[in-house]
């Protein structure tokens, strides 16, 4: 196959790219080193007509003539490029909604703020709670015409903590303490856990660490009930405290009675994504995904990559997820803190490797739940997130609870923007090889196809400068374009309610839902319209448009179309 890109009048030819790792660098490096465009046109930006791409065997139009679909040709007549002013930001921000951040005031004002996705911890709060915050959700979707806030819910999973204490103890340097498995032990030198098997799970020498790190304990012996530990970093331990087995997970189950109770919660709401708490391996991800397929249910399941085992098992549980979360805090209870940004780089990388969401979440602006302003290591922390290719950062405490979570969001937003242009202004994430393989005289897949093809187009999309608009039944040719890191945003029509609720996840996509009727101009002229009337777009600028994917609209199946297109031409 071969894409014919129209550049006034001349038809340039861009050999296939079976790597996928065309950029934007690239094409436009080989227009200029080629002579295809003089210095003079170079001044004056690329005036590219249009542009197809075809299965072996098919023809190229012709300089000038239409292509036979959705776009007619003749569309650029003019030499001169206005390049769209698009600032979007393509980083996504999930808030968790609590106490502090729970009326309908505070949604609108998060989603003004830029809340993308309103994470619901089910560790905290009930259902009747839980279910309000679901209903105002709805209720901005339903007016909010270009901007669309997905539900995450996030299972408490299973925990091991501390019991109930009358007052806080406080834990001295050198002090014995002990944890038993009898209930409702609280004295000065003993509390109690809720968790049968704890005495078994942990060994001599162990550390247990309390709330992550905050205090730390070496086990010196053990009883039948009890584990005998001495104090090595104090403070003071209240109630219900998480507690950690450095390098170690809880043989308990991932998915606890409380979390199916939970996640029913979420298919009678019609959640979009599940982030789930302490997955050990790929086992717990096919279980639940049964589950929601014997329900009916089209919900995304997102692992939390928090334990040792998950660690251990990176590869086959991303690979049977819908994608992951570097979740820091057990993260690094787990294992030693100096690995947490070795991993969220391979995690991060892997994701992107597999065309899975990635995001990034605890602590990034921990000190703005009493401060209002960040500390300069999380600003750093929020912009290496981002330079590493997160599709999404989450915030936790900081809207749940805070004292600012506006603040929080707006510096999260102002910190990822400023990020991303300097990245759009330089080189763009490095675009992860797909393996596309294909022996000589053997048909592609319509799969590979279209990864080839939304390689192109985001070249196409970054040399002319355009944002992208494509259409899409399932979403799946706007998370590979997702996947691609266009320097511009992915405007992504869709007439699928659920589709746009979950594109809503993914870098540098802007999902709109629109019918879609049965004549494709008619529903371009629209979707320009809708984007002219809401500020995306201005007359005289200029759009890629994508016509492709695994399920056609209004194409032939063979037949993937690419074209660059003016707006009120």
């Amino acid at each position: 196959m071969a894409i014919v890109a129209e550049i006034g009048s001349l038809a340039v030819r861009i050999p296939p790219d079976p790597a996928g790792l065309a950029t934007s660098r690239h094409v436009g490096r080989d227009f200029h080193r080629r002579g295809w465009v003089s210095r003079h046109e170079r001044r004056r930006g690329l005036a590219v007509k249009s542009m197809r791409i075809a299965e072996r065997g098919g023809q190229a139009p012709e300089s000038g003539s239409s292509n036979g679909h959705l776009y007619p040709s003749g569309t650029f007549n003019e030499r001169e490029m206005v390049v769209a002013s698009n600032s979007q930001r393509k980083t996504k921000i999930v808030c968790t909604i609590g106490p502090s951040c729970n009326t309908r005031d505070m949604i609108w004002k998060l989603a003004e703020a830029g809340m993308d996705v309103a994470r619901l911890n089910m560790s905290h709060g009930d259902h009747e709670s839980h279910q309000k915050i679901v209903d105002l959700v709805k209720e901005y979707n339903a007016q909010s015409k270009d901007h669309v806030i997905a539900i995450m819910l996030d299972t408490k999973g299973p925990e091991v903590r501390s019991g109930d204490v009358t007052h806080p103890i406080l834990l001295k340097e050198g002090q014995e303490f002990n944890f038993t498995i009898k209930r409702g032990i609280s004295s000065e030198n003993t509390v109690s856990v809720n968790y049968d098997d704890f005495v078994n799970d942990v060994e001599v020498d162990d550390i247990l660490l309390v709330d992550g790190g905050m205090m730390s304990l070496a086990v010196r012996s053990k009883t039948a009930d009890t584990v005998k530990c001495k104090v090595i970093d104090g403070g003071e331990l209240k109630s219900r405290r998480h507690l950690n087995v450095r390098g170690k997970s809880a043989t308990l189950p991932s998915i606890t009675e409380k979390d199916w109770e939970d996640i029913k919660f979420g298919v009678d709401n019609q959640v979009d994504f599940y982030a789930v708490s302490f997955v050990k391996d790929a086992k717990v991800m096919h279980e639940l995904k049964d589950y929601l397929k014997r329900c009916n249910a089209d919900i995304h399941v997102i692992p939390k990559i928090e334990s040792a085992d998950s660690v251990l098992n990176l590869q086959s549980i991303i690979s049977a997820s819908d994608g992951a979360m570097v979740a820091r805090g057990d993260l690094g209870a787990e294992l030693p803190i100096e690995d947490v940004p070795l991993l969220q780089e391979e995690i991060i990388r892997r994701c992107r490797s597999m065309q899975k969401p990635v995001i990034v979440a605890t602590n990034m602006l921990e000190s703005m739940i009493n401060h209002p302003t960040p500390t300069r290591a999380e600003v750093s922390d929020i912009a290496i997130a981002v330079r590493e290719g997160a599709d999404a950062i989450m915030l936790s405490g900081e809207t749940a609870h805070g004292k600012y979570p506006l603040k929080a969001v707006k510096v999260m937003h102002t910190v990822a923007s400023k990020t991303e242009s300097t990245i759009s202004s330089t080189v763009k994430h490095s675009i992860p090889a797909m393996v596309v393989q294909a022996v000589s005289g053997e048909d592609y897949s319509q799969s590979q196809m279209s990864a080839m093809f939304a390689s192109h187009a985001t070249a196409m999309a970054n040399t002319v400068g355009t944002p992208i608009i494509v259409f899409t039944q399932t979403g799946s040719m706007a998370i590979l374009l997702s996947h691609y890191r266009p320097s511009s945003t992915i405007f992504a029509f869709t007439n699928e309610e659920r589709v746009k609720q979950r594109l809503s996840l993914y870098h540098g996509v802007l999902p709109i839902y629109m019918q879609f009727s049965g004549d494709a101009e008619e529903t371009f002229s629209r979707a320009i319209k809708f984007l002219l009337d809401h500020g995306h777009l201005k007359d005289g600028e200029y759009v890629t448009l994508v016509q492709s994917g695994i399920h056609s609209i209004w194409r032939r199946q063979s037949t993937h179309h690419l074209q660059v297109r003016k707006v009120g031409g």
